[in-house]
Formats: structure tokens, sequence, C-alpha cells
């Protein structure tokens, strides 16, 4: 008689019904009572071991171990291995048999003879995956007059648990206020939380906080394997680290007893998850989570969000202000150049650089300072065009146009990673005339060591830092002044502070304009302004040109003057008038299908399903600015609610139901549907 109480798992299920619908075939059987479910969760961490040497405890004893080393004399290197491990165990404390090896250069062979002789024995001992470097000098955090005045505005809003905004001016050092909140959290024995926007631009960040707090520091982001990830989590959860600097995803550490929560950049896209559910901003989600745990909350920037800043005006958050550079710095100059008047006056040079950008980097070189050229597009020219038809190489994949890459020779799709062969020959007409359109950093790099041949010249984005470590390099090569001119995409903005560079170039600002999204002018004038705060320290007032072709552009005044306020003051209006955030609460329902027609079928049911929600204003379906990506075809759904907490919960139980109901049907089951809160 065959068992009838043996385990069987759903994959082993799915090979059984050879059709896809295992979970239909194990949901009927459950309402029948015929099975039972349950959830076996499996221990994948495996502790990292490694090999430990011993000396035998007989020759602690000098006399031993001198009647030892004169045993080997006439075997040199047996005599170097004793030696070399003496050495380690006086530094170490602990010897490796890596290191031993590595240190004596010496064989396995050699080693494992004096384990046979019990002169060492070895041990296996848990180590872990993740190395710091060990530092020994600390550096003293020291407050300016208007940084510690700053700071106790911060600690009498946090005696009364309200969040606070610090809003910092490029260059006034808010960092410094930071370690200095770090520190108190530090002595009342509880563990800080310092978010940065993306962990792999924060170099100089990590750095400074080890020259301060030293080796009680722990960082946590997902570039970390699953192993390394479960040995930190383990670290967080019994206290071992004071302070622990991470992206997003560490806030959903195990922390013991968490004081501080600092969000630096707190205007930063990158906080808010779109890849993959759940998509969650990490800013409101520190809040929270600084609310459940009695935690302290700074939010921290110098061109703080929209929302944020409208919080402080309706008196939610505290607004602390550092309206002065460290040190009795200035703000940089801005100039804006027509690229019409330039390009009408014929002195626009290879179409990328006026007359007056190169005057200003030729000025610079020459004065021994330092220039960062922006443009946010990586590769040598973002599309190719047929002069004789207008027919553009598209990526087979995606809706979009293929991107130049001379280094490789090849088009490249910047949202599949596709590559295809460089085209010459028109696909459409058969015309040999194909030319590269508009410009990437590859492109300026190259320009630009033609136009200075004794500049130091480094292109600083994705492309030119993908080896190991390439990042980590280049920043120190520019911090000591190895590199005259950086060439970089939005990297360049983001937890960098230099203090030589005296030019800022920003080589086509239309771009950042001109973005069918609602957030374009915050994000132009963010963006624009942190790029404008890399120019000029200490005594050096520094310059930033701006080429673009709409001058008249409404962030523009104000970015001149690096007048937030101003800014804010219009684009709050336009929020309000258009219904848009702060004002409103805005639900993307986004569909996904192989099949155009089927997306847009279950893109209109779902449409009119959702009629009935209240307080609620619908558009769509539509397709989004970019229809395909990666050969799935998207519809998208845009809701507007305006309604209170208890609402908003009620309209998105009730959305989950009409999502349910839609996947249900039998035509649109395989229709991939998400929803992301606040996009």
């Amino acid at each position: 008689m065959p068992n009838l109480t043996k385990d069987i798992t759903i994959e082993e299920v799915q090979k059984i019904v050879q059709d896809g619908s295992a979970w239909k075939v194990v949901n009927g059987l459950l309402e029948k009572g015929l099975i039972s479910v349950y959830e076996h969760l499996n221990e994948h961490y495996k502790p990292k071991r490694e090999n430990f040497l011993f000396l035998n405890s007989i020759y602690k004893d000098e006399l031993h171990l001198k009647s030892l080393l004169d045993k080997f004399e006439a075997k040199p290197h047996y005599q170097n291995l004793i030696l070399t491990f003496l050495h380690l165990f006086q530094t170490e404390t602990i010897v490796s048999q890596s290191d031993l090896l590595k240190k004596s250069l010496a064989t396995p062979a050699q080693l494992k003879y004096l384990v046979d002789k019990e002169i060492f024995s070895v041990k296996k001992l848990e180590v872990d995956r993740v190395q710091f470097d060990m530092v020994d000098v600390l550096v003293e955090n020291v407050l300016s007059d208007l940084q510690q005045e700053a700071y106790e505005k911060v600690m009498a809003s946090f005696a009364v648990k309200k969040p606070v905004l610090l809003k910092g001016i490029t260059g006034s050092g808010k960092t410094h206020i930071y370690f200095k909140l770090i520190e108190d959290t530090i002595r009342e024995r509880k563990q800080a939380l310092y978010l940065l926007p993306e962990i792999a631009l924060t170099t100089q960040i990590i750095q400074k906080l080890r020259s301060v707090f030293g080796n009680r520091i722990g960082i946590y982001h997902s570039r970390f394997s699953n192993q390394e990830r479960v040995e930190l989590w383990r670290k967080v959860q019994v206290g071992e680290f004071d302070v622990v600097i991470g992206s997003r995803s560490a806030l959903l550490l195990p922390f013991k007893s968490l004081g501080i929560i600092i969000v630096d950049e707190e205007h930063d896209a990158s906080y808010k998850q779109q890849d993959m559910a759940p998509r969650y901003h990490a800013r409101d989600a520190a809040i929270y989570l600084a609310r459940q745990m009695n935690a302290n909350i700074l939010l921290g920037t110098a061109t703080p969000s929209v929302e944020s800043y409208y919080n402080c005006k309706q008196n939610k958050y505290e607004l602390v202000c550092l309206n002065e550079r460290y040190g009795a710095a200035t703000l940089p100059q801005t100039t804006l150049v027509d690229i019409k008047s330039e390009m009408a006056g014929k002195t626009f040079v290879k179409g990328m650089f006026s007359l007056q950008l190169i005057e200003a980097i030729q000025q610079s070189i020459e004065n021994k300072k330092q220039v960062i050229l922006f443009q946010n597009r990586r590769g040598y020219a973002p599309f190719l065009q047929c002069e004789m038809c207008g027919w553009v190489p598209q990526c087979k994949n995606c809706d979009v146009s293929l991107t130049y890459h001379k280094a490789t020779d090849q088009l490249h799709c910047h949202y599949c990673n596709a590559r295809s062969p460089l085209v010459n020959i028109c696909l459409a007409c058969g015309s040999n005339r194909m030319h590269a359109k508009s410009f990437g950093t590859e492109k300026i790099e190259e320009e630009i060591k033609r136009i200075f041949p004794n500049a130091r010249v480094q292109r600083f984005d994705w492309d030119s830092l993908k080896i190991k470590n390439k990042f980590i390099e280049t920043i120190r090569q520019f911090e000591k002044r190895e590199i005259d001119i950086l060439v970089g995409t939005q990297m360049v903005v983001k937890g960098l502070d230099f203090e030589h560079v005296h030019l800022v170039g920003v080589l086509s600002a239309d771009r950042l304009l001109s973005y069918p999204d609602f957030r374009v002018n915050e994000r132009a004038f963010k963006l624009l302004e942190q790029v404008s705060g890399r120019a000029g320290r200490k005594d050096d007032r520094g310059l930033v040109i701006i080429q673009l072709f709409n001058t008249q552009h409404p962030i523009i005044e104000s970015l001149k003057k690096h007048d937030f306020e101003g800014f804010f003051v219009k684009e709050i209006q336009y929020r309000k008038e258009f219904l848009y955030p702060p004002f409103v609460r805005l639900i993307q329902i986004s569909l996904k299908h192989k099949d155009p027609v089927t997306v847009k079928k279950a893109a209109e049911k779902l449409f009119e399903d959702v009629q009935d929600l209240p307080k609620t204003i619908f558009f769509g379906p539509a397709e989004p600015a970019i229809s395909r990506i990666k050969n799935y075809y998207i519809q998208e759904i845009l809701l507007k609610t305006n309604g209170d907490i208890l609402h908003l919960s009620e309209l998105k139980k009730r959305l989950r139901q009409k999502i349910g109901l839609l996947n249900a049907t039998s035509k649109f089951t395989t229709v991939f549907v998400s929803v992301n809160v606040d996009p």
C-alpha cells in the first residue's frame, strides 16, 4: 500500500499536473480537506571557517623555544616559518594559516610537516566575511558657532520628539552636526542609523565616520552577498555595532536599541524603491520606524524635497537652517550660456562647448584648480540617425533608441543591457550616412583630451567604474589633485566633497528640464544646485557655467540666485493648482504583458472596475513614455486621492480586491500588475 502521508512540494505537484495549475489543484484539495499545507524555512547560511595555527604550549618556555629554533638551524625554511608565526602572534594574537603561508613564503607541505611533528596544531574557527580596515587615529569633531547653534535647535526639537529637517547649503558642514548627534547617541548606549541614498557613492562619508568613531561601525547594503548580510544582521541584533551606515535596506535590520536615524540627502530619488515590491520610500519609512522605536529622526539636505519642506511649513517637521558655508566661504557665481546665440555666432566648439566654458577651463588649469564637467548621459552618442530618411536604430526588446559606446564600438540599450553591432548602413533606405547625434560623457572626455592635451582627464560614470575599486581609486586621485578635469554623470554630485574644484560646467541642462514628469522642475533644480555646490570652497568662490537653450525656464532665475525658497513658492503653487503631491496621494498601477492587445484589454477592464472607488480621480489607461521594456508591453492607470489615512487604507484594500478579480479572469491570469504608491 502506498505511503499516503509522504510530504510533497509545490514543485513536485507542478511536475505532475504539467499545465501551470499547481496552485489551483492544491487550493481545490485544501477546500475538500484532503490535504494540509505547511511551510518549512531552510537555513542556507553557513558560517565561514578558516584554519588557524597554535604553537604547542611546551614552546611557551623560552628554553624549549630556543632549543626548537636551534634544531631547525640547518633547515632555514622551517625556522623562518616558526619565526614568522611568532612575529604575527605578537601583532595579531591569532594567526591564520593563509596569512602565515603568505608572509613566510612557505609551502603547505612544509607547514604540514611542522603540524605532524606536533609543533603546531590546527583549529577551524569562524571568521567574518566582511572585513573593515582598522582605524587607529581618531579625529575630534568640533563644531563652529553656527553649527553649534543649529545643533542646539535640533536637540530642542528632539526633546519633544519632533522630526527635524536640517537644510544646510552645500559646504555648510551638516556632516559635523550628524557626527555630534551620533556621539550623543552612543554616549546614551544606543545605536545610530545613518542612511545614504547610494552606498557605492559614499566612500568619503564612510571614511570620515570611521575616522571619528573607529571600528564600531557596520556597513550594510544590497551589494553584499546573502552570507555577508546574515553576519551583519546578527551583529546588529546583539548590539555589536554602535553605528550602522546603509542604503534604504538598512532600515530593515533588527536594531537592539535605536536612538537616532539620520537620512542624509533626503531629497534623493534613490530612496524610493522602484524596481520590485515593496515599493517603499526610505525617508518616509525611517520616520515611521523612528516613531515606533521612540528614536529621534533627522532629515538632512541642501535642497529639500517639496513634500518635506511643505511639512515644515505645516509645522509637522521642525526646520533648522545653515545658510552659510563652513569657514565663511561663499556660494559660487552662476553664469548662463545661451546655446542658440553661441550656435548663431558659430562660437560653439564641436557642438558641446561654448567659448566662455573653454576659456574658464583654461584659466582654472593655469591657476592649478580642478574642473568638473557634468552631462547626465553616458556613452558616446545618445543615438545614431540616418541623415537621409531620419531612421534611428532601436532596441529589439525595448521602445528606446540605442546608445553608441565608442569603447566597445557597439550600440547599447540602457534598459535591458542588450548590445548590437554598430550600424553603418541605414536599414530603412540603404544610405551610408549614419551620424552620431548629441553627445554623452564618453565623447566629452575624448574632445576635452583633444582640446587640452596636457590636462589630466578622467571620466566618472558607471561605464568607466565597472572595474573593482575603480571608483575609490578615482576619488583618491581627484582628492590628491592627480586629475585636472573630471567628466561625469550625476554620480559626481552624490556624497563627494572636493576642496580644489573651482569650475563646474553643465553642458546641456535642457534634457533635465523637459522630462514628462510632474517632479521634473524639482529634480532639475536639485540636481543643478547640487552640481553647482561642488564648486568653490574656503577662499575660492567658484564658478558654475550652465549651457542651455531655454534660458527663460521658470527655475532658472531661482537657480542663478541659489534661491530655494523662491523655487518652492512657485512649485508648490503648481502642485496645488494641478492636484499633485503633497496635496493629493498618487497611486500608479502598471500592467505588463508580452502581448500588447492583452495588456491593453486588461488595463481597460481594470480601469472600468475601479470607477466605483470613492474620493478618487482616475486617469488612463495609457502607454507610458517608454511603452515596452524587455519585451513586456506596459499600460498605466493613475489614481489621485486626497482622503485621510483610514480612507487610503480602505482604498488600498478595495484596490487589491479589484486586481485579484482581474487576475482570476482566465484571459488575464498572466498579466503582471504592480501598484506604486507615491511614485
